[in-house]
């Protein structure tokens, strides 16, 4: 704070209580300053203005263009879905800002995703990983370990990734009601990040718990908690910087004819989310290879994202993982 133009007085006093910190004097109100340091209202004034001006000229304002090309151009942004297709599909992979939403009907292919993230998120950067494990936050049913360790077999088969041990920088827990994932994600999580052991949570699924916890005549009170979960989620984002998925469940729609089933959770979630993707099934059913195996063809959609249109993918799931269909 020496570096500024304010009377030493007033960066003495500075010095006294331990404002050294632009972040810390600007989080404090004008009042709450006058308080701790016994400075006048015009020199609490003058200070806060001081202050935020230097923020201002240390960091200069830039264009759009200027943050679409930066962010573009730079490795991370974005994480690899472990498929080309899918990956050309969502322009990169997952956003890592804001939360991320994978909704869908049972047996879509939502966990199987999740689990693909749990791996690719372990690749180097450069790769489109990074370089990171990942919390997988069970609600629903046991997790799928069999079905993780297939998928790890067939990553670790690739001469590229062969030195990974994937299966040991993704951490599993269980919470069986809101109390129990709250607390996993305000107390244990933080650890896990603080510590840079982590760039990936995943929640499975977020609808279970708030669906099952209250009644219709609870409408008000559920809201107001998928608020608190929401707003903790995107702090977390916001200080941490890693891609946060949270798998919905769908429900029938009452209320628009062409629309068979829509996400839960209603509108109060929906304004909390960045980034929606639906998985569905077809009734259709394709051979892949290399193994001719006849396996069932789904759709991924983007219902809404601040980086991508409303598009549609054909994808299958075989024992490579989940795999996009030119």
């Amino acid at each position: 704070m020496n570096n500024l133009d304010l009377n030493p007085k007033i960066i003495n006093t500075l010095n006294k209580f331990k404002l050294t910190s632009p972040s810390h004097i600007l989080s404090l109100s004008a009042p709450d300053l006058e308080r701790k340091t016994k400075l006048s209202s015009n020199d609490v004034a003058i200070l806060q203005k001081t202050v935020a001006n230097s923020v201002l000229i240390s960091k200069p304002m830039t264009t759009a263009h200027e943050i679409f090309h930066t962010e573009s151009d730079t490795d991370g942004n974005r994480l690899n879905v472990g498929c080309p297709i899918l990956n050309a599909f969502l322009e990169g992979g997952i956003l890592r800002q804001g939360i991320t939403e994978i909704v869908g009907e049972s047996a879509s292919g939502k966990t199987q995703l999740c689990m693909q993230l749990c791996l690719t998120v372990q690749l180097p950067v450069k790769q489109g990983g990074l370089d990171g494990g990942a919390v997988y936050l069970c609600t629903e049913d046991a997790f799928p370990n069999k079905r993780l360790h297939q998928l790890i077999h067939y990553f670790q088969n690739k001469d590229l990734f062969s030195t990974i041990d994937f299966g040991d920088h993704i951490y599993i827990e269980h919470a069986a009601d809101l109390e129990g994932l709250l607390y996993c994600i305000e107390k244990r999580i933080p650890l896990l990040l603080a510590r840079g052991a982590i760039k990936l949570i995943v929640i499975d699924s977020i609808a279970a718990l708030f669906r099952v916890e209250y009644s219709i005549n609870e409408t008000v009170q559920r809201a107001k908690h998928l608020n608190t979960l929401g707003s903790i989620l995107h702090r977390m984002n916001n200080r941490y910087n890693i891609p946060i998925v949270c798998v919905n469940q769908v429900t029938a729609s009452f209320t628009d004819r062409s629309k068979k089933c829509v996400p839960a959770l209603g509108l109060t979630w929906a304004n909390l989310v960045t980034t929606r993707i639906q998985l569905s099934r077809t009734t259709r059913h394709v051979t892949t290879s290399p193994v001719q195996m006849e396996t069932c063809l789904r759709t991924i959609e983007v219902l809404f994202a601040p980086h991508l249109p409303n598009r549609l993918c054909h994808y299958v799931i075989n024992d490579r993982g989940v795999e996009g269909l030119s």
